[in-house]
């Protein structure tokens, strides 16, 4: 890849970055939220709950809509909704008004990620260095929601809410400037018809590619969303500890995306076919070691390794199902990766309500072996 293209892969991951950063940096500042509007913490969980809900509607109909549209402009659109939102956020002293601002956005986000994952993809020379340039644009996401949280809490520790609520302003700023002064235009020369895009639901192939990337989602991020509750109930550790734990998964998750780009070129069909097995040993060793702290530090790095390995699998799986349409594949996937995250979080959350948080494991395996019938049934398919 030319120097030139490097430089565009990188602004693109930064804008990934500023963006998922909204979106999941909130989560460190609930309490305080909830605090400021004299609501419950439940209640400020919306701002969370229905931003990734905003995602699932929009993913395969805001990219489609826009599709058409000089990409540098499009980008610049959805970071100045994003700027705009935030700011709106900082000022706000009502909830309501802080909702629309989040939720707004939300609709937005899937057309910058998914034009960062086409874009990228465009920029290589060929195949092998496509994925690798995606896999880059992914660590934005997992830079995003491992830095996000810690960076924001921090920010809200030393100053205020506000001025927490300002850098989710700030980054996304730096980032329409930075694409504003070094992205050139990006008119769109053939632009596929609505219908020739939507077609691609006609393949069975995509279907399956949705199913597998809905199970494998479901089984990560079912389990992970539980993981500090885990820790302090089951490993029986300090809030400091858990910090650094959860900090190990985020760092880990990049890991396995650079790892990730790597194995997807070599052989992807049997890459994503070794995935469930690997994910599912590790959760029956997390069942059988969980209560102990130096095997739960090492099985949380393996973990994120795999997480991090699993967003590429994901994006990959549906983007080359459907290579025909990669705007619409990359709303889709992030569609399908939404729904994942709250299926997994609501069956793992019964898991725990009924037989006891040790047990959120159990609520990952049945994700697992079923994501691997429609694995071996895509790649059958594929044949």
């Amino acid at each position: 890849m030319t120097k030139r293209n490097n430089v565009y892969i990188f602004i693109l991951t930064f804008g990934v970055f500023a963006i998922i950063n909204t979106e999941m940096g909130v989560v460190g500042i609930l309490p305080l939220i909830a605090k400021s509007f004299h609501i419950s913490v439940s209640q400020s969980g919306l701002l969370v709950s229905l931003f990734a809900l905003g995602v699932a509607i929009a993913g395969p109909t805001m990219p489609l809509l826009f599709s058409g549209i000089n990409r540098k402009k499009v980008m610049l659109l959805v970071l100045s909704v994003f700027i705009l939102g935030n700011i709106i956020s900082a000022f706000t002293t009502n909830f309501i008004v802080l909702l629309i601002a989040r939720v707004i956005p939300a609709f937005f986000q899937p057309i910058y990620c998914s034009l960062a994952f086409t874009v990228a993809a465009a920029s290589a020379d060929s195949r092998e260095e496509a994925t690798k340039a995606v896999s880059k644009v992914i660590m934005g996401v997992s830079a995003g929601m491992v830095l996000g949280v810690p960076i924001t809490s921090f920010i809200a520790s030393v100053t205020s809410l506000r001025v927490a609520m300002l850098f989710f302003a700030l980054v996304n700023i730096i980032a329409l400037i930075a694409t504003l002064i070094f992205v050139p235009s990006m008119p769109v020369n053939s632009r596929l018809s609505y219908g020739a895009q939507i077609s691609v639901l006609k393949k069975s192939i995509t279907w399956l590619s949705i199913a597998a990337v809905i199970l494998l989602n479901g089984a990560v991020f079912g389990v992970y969303s539980y993981l500090s509750e885990y820790l302090g109930t089951v490993t029986n550790i300090s809030y400091k500890i858990i910090s650094l734990i959860l900090l190990i998964y985020g760092v880990a998750n990049i890991v396995g995306n650079i790892i990730a780009g790597k194995l997807l070129v070599k052989d992807a069909r049997k890459f994503v076919a070794f995935f469930p097995f690997a994910l599912g040993v590790v959760y029956i060793i997390l069942f059988l070691m969980g209560q102990f702290t130096v095997p739960m530090v090492l099985i949380t790095l393996f973990w994120g390794i795999l997480a991090g390995a699993g967003a590429n699998i994901n994006q990959y799986w549906i983007a080359s199902a459907a290579p025909e349409a990669p705007d619409f594949a990359n709303g889709l996937f992030l569609t399908s990766a939404n729904l994942g995250t709250t299926i997994g979080t609501t069956i793992c959350g019964l898991f725990i309500s009924g037989i006891g948080t040790k047990y959120v494991v159990l609520g990952g395996l049945p994700f697992i072996i079923l994501s691997l019938i429609f694995i071996l049934l895509r790649n059958n398919k594929s044949k």
